[in-house]
């Protein structure tokens, strides 16, 4: 496999994402990569991200609480 040199921007990254057909490009394994690294730190980790994407994916039985 031949390695392009392309380079990105955010306005590029930002479409890729908001484009359903683009993202449907992507495997469940990339998502679950891009989605495990996408954060900057521990500080983003929050009770309300978390209760937030667990009501987003509408996930059932599960509850979050801080220590």
């Amino acid at each position: 496999m031949k390695k392009q040199t392309e380079t990105i921007n955010r306005e590029d990254v930002m479409f890729f994402f908001r484009d359903e057909e683009k993202l449907n490009t992507l495997s469940s394994d990339d998502r679950i990569e891009i989605f495990l690294q996408i954060l900057q730190g521990s500080s983003d980790i929050t009770t309300e991200l978390l209760n937030e994407l667990i009501a987003d994916y509408n996930v059932r039985d599960l509850k979050i609480s801080q220590i």
